[in-house]
């Protein structure tokens, strides 16, 4: 296992983890499989979170029982720090130092340490700092589960609970990248960083593009259930949808069909130039429909007052289109099984996938071959099946999906190991003024839609310099390319290009030669066709740095890496939707946009991040992968693992799950408002003894949600949420995002939100679409020593192109010949934003 090991990029880096429930242990459980060697610490007693989960979050770690309560503990615990480069603790603000660890004195007397804190709430949030912030607690505080799902907004479920842990998911990606981030620039400065990641910032930015506001929207970029959402307030009717109701308000590109064996199959292939007519040429429907007057507008960015008919397919489609539409689609896709339409679709390329049930997935031959789901023998739950790793780097990708099983060790042992790893502490150098981590790093971004050009705009915040590639055409409807590139378009350049011309072609290699990391969102077959396969970019570029990200790849190849698709598409494959919907007959989507996808972009962050200290420490330029599907286990982590014995697969699901029990729930009160109740067993006595609950003690366990919704439903949310506090209960109102929003929203000035404390919005009123623009900070991550840039607006798409291919050195006659022959572009439209 060593001489496997020590090909693993952060092998040799030491970690010691306080971690306990999920982000803490899993940001050291991802540095542990690409490579560093991990000390966990538990109280004696055991984790604070019994879970078999432990067994994925753990592996690869020594674990070692240490009291913190003791004086002998302490001195342990600052024992195994000294050995080590990086310490993560997920506490609230300050416990660990009120222990005795005190991350500020630690990095004074070391100042190459890497120190990591993902409090539940930010350490400046003086009103909720001290909140006992389970998950839900944050969940609730930051509008998830009034934000999950527009059907449920329709259908008068609101708020809903989700046992998906997105705060601890995204605080994850976010903290580890960052870790990442921190230690190869120590390579460069000899200095280290302690980095802050409060997990309901990171989930805010999770939910960058479900919060993100548009004064006057075009009404052309709101859907049929937001349309309708909208008549029903308007009109004070009550919002009382069914399910199926609800299903045909959807774009008959993007919903699920039932199949001949039952199964539903879900779509995804609306706003793309040429997804969905080549999917209405798979079901045999194009021709007939384009007889009847279906037409495509070659050009959907212009306004639809200028369109030459009411419809364009992959655009916008009428009601009555896209009704005709799905009822044809409906009748076709009753003539073969899921499975059958998963190859076809596949093989199409066309992003689709069945329907799957979490246990499914786990079993999955797909997710078997790829090394999605890999074997581990834990010494408690005997073989099991766990998740695979998140990111990797090509060279090195096998030796993750073998780790070792935790192991429980003695202190003298886990010290002993720890010493045995030679220190690798470079000269500090005098203190200068604060850099970026990636100052002087330039980045080539090829990647559409949400996660690829997410993890772009991430590490522009560090100091890469960005520049975006788009086609001189575009293949995007605006609502998906314009839209989302309002987030994830900020502080880049943007060229678009026609790669496909000669002139284009030599534009492309001029830029990959001129960078140091290209990113591109693409299965092999793309890749290999772009001629960015290992060969190709090496006659281009050797020291270029390769980070690849897709749907459904894995370290090894499966039979479905090459499938294109979207979130939602992983949501269906493994899962997420079923859980959700709860039943096989009702899937719904989790969260519209910010479940998997931006995730994704931190991932492929990570895998950069990754591959540049192995570049700096030994000079190779390394190829780092990420998968939606691999990010897809993270977000599932409570339950996403398999073994004999295991008890069912019964997680909250569905419209009616209110929580896990009578202890963790949503209940009604006074006011109307919606409170979030996150307690554990343990928490019984002091629950009992807060005023209006007297007597709970003594109910019986069945009876308990009943006594606890009639006490809480006599007064306010806000008097609760007092009384639960001050016993230290972990307690939430349920907020909703756009309230959120307009709390915490500043005018934009130049800053990056942090000093907001939890929360914080900004508004461009000179935003460049000429619209006032409302959109979460980037603003999760804070640093004491390293610099975070606050990013300009997004520019208009093609607004760098002259500039970049000045800066390529051509001339002006050479770029206007370019122009000419459409081999480049300076705009995809008149205005902005279409209207």
């Amino acid at each position: 296992m060593a001489t496997r090991r020590s090909n693993l990029p952060l092998f040799g880096v030491k970690v010691v983890d306080f971690g306990q429930y999920i982000a803490g242990p899993a940001v050291a459980m991802i540095l542990a499989d690409l490579g560093a060697t991990v000390v966990h610490i538990d109280p004696p007693s055991g984790p604070l979170w019994d879970s078999p989960a432990n067994a994925t979050l753990n592996r690869n770690k020594l674990i070692v029982p240490i009291d913190l309560k003791t004086e002998e503990g302490v001195s342990q615990a600052q024992t195994l720090i000294g050995e080590a480069d990086i310490v993560v603790e997920n506490f609230r603000p300050e416990v660990l130092s009120a222990l005795g660890i005190d991350f500020t004195a630690l990095r004074r007397l070391r100042p190459d340490l890497i120190t990591v804190s993902i409090p539940g709430f930010a350490s400046n949030d003086q009103l909720r700092r001290e909140w006992r912030a389970f998950e839900a607690v944050i969940a609730a505080s930051s509008g998830v589960f009034t934000a999950t799902s527009l059907n449920r907004v329709l259908a008068g479920v609101n708020p809903s609970f989700s046992p998906l842990p997105l705060a601890s998911a995204h605080g994850t990606m976010l903290a580890v990248s960052a870790t990442v981030l921190a230690l190869q620039a120590r390579e460069r400065t000899g200095i280290g960083d302690h980095i802050e990641v409060p997990l309901a910032c990171a989930l805010m930015e999770g939910l960058a593009y479900n919060s993100i506001s548009i004064d006057d929207c075009p009404v052309r970029y709101k859907s049929q259930r937001e349309r309708e959402i909208e008549r029903r307030r308007e009109a004070g009717l009550q919002m009382d949808l069914s399910y199926e109701s609800a299903q045909e308000l959807l774009d008959p590109f993007c919903r699920n069909y039932k199949c001949k064996d039952g199964r539903m199959f879900y779509l995804l292939c609306s706003g793309h130039k040429l997804h969905s007519k080549r999917c209405l040429q798979v079901l045999g429907l194009y021709d007939e429909l384009v007889a009847e007057g279906l037409a495509q507008d070659a050009d959907v960015y212009i306004p639809v007052s200028e369109w030459r008919s009411e419809v364009s397919l992959g655009a916008y489609l009428p009601k009555n289109w896209a009704d005709k539409i799905a009822q044809r689609m409906k009748t076709v896709f009753l003539t073969r099984t899921a499975k059958e339409w998963e190859r076809i679709f596949g093989e199409s390329r066309i992003p689709a996938a069945p329907q799957r049930w979490l246990q499914e997935w786990i079993s999955d031959h797909h997710a078997k071959c790829a090394g999605l789901m890999i074997e581990v023998d834990d010494p408690v739950y005997g073989r099991m099946i766990q998740p695979g790793p998140v990111a990797w780097l090509e060279e090195s990708g096998e030796a993750p999906l073998n780790p070792a099983p935790r192991k429980w060790v003695s202190f003298d042992q886990a010290v002993a190991v720890l010493s045995a790893i030679p220190a690798r502490q470079p000269a500090v150098r005098p203190a200068e003024t604060s850099v970026g981590w990636l100052d002087g790093v330039r980045v080539l971004d090829l990647c559409n839609v949400v996660a690829g050009p997410h993890s772009t705009y991430y590490l522009a915040r560090f100091g890469a310099e960005v520049i975006k590639i788009d086609p001189a055409s575009p293949l995007y409807d605006p609502s998906v390319a314009v839209i989302f590139g309002m987030i994830h378009m900020r502080g880049k350049r943007s060229v678009l290009v026609d790669i496909g011309s000669s002139g284009g072609r030599e534009v492309f290699e001029r830029l990959v030669k001129s960078v140091d990391v290209v990113v591109w969102n693409a299965p092999d077959r793309q890749v290999k066709l772009m001629g960015l396969d290992l060969e190709g970019l090496k006659a281009l570029n050797q020291d270029a740095i390769f980070c690849q990200l897709d749907c459904f790849g894995g370290v090894r190849r499966g039979p479905r890496s090459d499938y294109l698709g979207y979130e939602n598409n992983v949501q269906a494959a493994t899962g997420i939707m079923l859980r959700f919907g709860g039943s096989a007959d009702t899937p719904e989507e989790h969260v519209p946009i910010g479940t998997i996808d931006v995730m994704g972009g931190f991932g492929a962050a990570l895998g950069v991040a990754v591959a540049l200290y192995q570049k700096v420490r030994t000079g190779h330029a390394g190829r780092a992968r990420t998968s939606l599907s691999a990010l897809s286990c993270l977000v599932q982590m409570p339950f996403c693992y398999d073994y004999e014995g295991r008890r069912q697969f019964d997680e909250p699901a569905g419209p009616d799950a209110k929580g896990y029990d009578a202890l963790t729930r949503l209940y009604q009160t006074a006011s109307g408002r919606s409170l979030l109740l996150s307690a554990l067993e343990g928490d019984l006595p002091r629950l009992a003894q807060v005023e209006g609950l007297e007597g709970l003690a003594g109910v019986p366990k069945v009876d308990r949600a009943s006594f606890l919704a009639k006490a809480i439903a006599k007064i306010s949310a806000e008097q609760w949420l007092s009384r639960f506090n001050a016993a230290d209960i972990g307690a939430a109102i349920c907020e909703d995002i756009a309230a959120i929003r307009s709390a915490s929203s500043r005018p934009a000035d130049g800053t990056l939100g942090t000093e907001q404390g939890s929360y914080s919005f900004s508004t461009c009123r000179d935003h460049p679409s000429g619209r006032a623009v409302t959109q979460v900070d980037p603003y999760a991550i804070r640093l004491a020593v390293g610099k975070i840039y606050a990013l300009d607006a997004a520019k208009k798409y093609g607004a760098s192109t002259r500039q970049v291919l000045r800066w390529l050195q051509y001339s002006e006659a050479e770029i206007d010949r370019l122009l000419a022959a459409g081999a480049i572009s300076e705009s995809w439209s008149r205005e902005y934003l279409p209207t």
